[in-house]
């Protein structure tokens, strides 16, 4: 496996986030080596996406997302859960993908040990993007890393990109503002992402 290059993210995110599908993301912990398949993401822009956390212009919270592209936006959400996004476009243009789901390609059963309440599912494991995080061990400290640089403690690796027949899109989870927009994208069959209902709030954290 080979690091992505910074020119794989330097575009809009309606191209970077089906690029990421099958992209690998590597994250040192303390027990080890955890390695995930990306298999669900969502793309937000910048003004023009009112889903977006830069709708309303940059601040020193969701500063990461103007590049350079690369760096992980990570946020706290409900008091409980972080989510973390992969920043695409130029620098200076706001822009990221959310990382919203995975399978562990690594050991199971040291990921059980760090996601015990998935209960013996494998499936479940790096479901939805605060269980991503949870797994990978992404919190505050890892907001703004380069996960492009290989002495990063947390790496996106190209692993195999997924053929455009096998890729979905339909509407983001949990937003609101700008529904209409299928900017999310999955991969078909895969048992880790997430189940859609219309209209439901998202239950490990919105994305505003």
């Amino acid at each position: 496996m080979t690091l992505l290059d910074a020119s794989d993210l330097s575009v809009d995110v309606l191209e970077a986030a089906p690029g990421l599908l099958g992209a690998e993301l590597v994250a040192d912990t303390p027990e080890g080596e955890v390695r995930v398949r990306v298999v669900e993401v969502e793309a937000y822009r910048g003004a023009d996406d009112p889903g977006s956390h830069c709708h309303r212009g940059r601040t020193p919270r969701n500063a990461v997302m103007w590049g350079p592209a690369g760096h992980l936006y990570v946020y706290f959400v409900y008091g409980m859960h972080f989510c973390a996004n992969v920043v695409c476009l130029t620098e200076g243009e706001a822009g990221a993908v959310l990382l919203r789901a995975g399978e562990v390609l690594s050991d199971l059963g040291l990921a059980h040990a760090r996601r015990p309440t998935a209960r013996g599912r494998d499936a479940e494991l790096a479901r939805g993007p605060a269980r991503l995080c949870a797994l990978l061990g992404l919190a505050r400290e890892h907001n703004g890393i380069d996960v492009l640089s290989a002495s990063s403690p947390v790496r996106l690796e190209s692993g195999h990109r997924v053929p455009d027949a096998d890729v979905r899109t339909g509407p983001r989870v949990g937003v609101a503002a700008g529904q209409e927009r299928p900017w999310r994208f999955w991969v078909a069959g895969s048992r880790a992402v997430t189940p859609y209902k219309a209209g439901r709030a998202r239950a490990d954290g919105p994305d505003w």
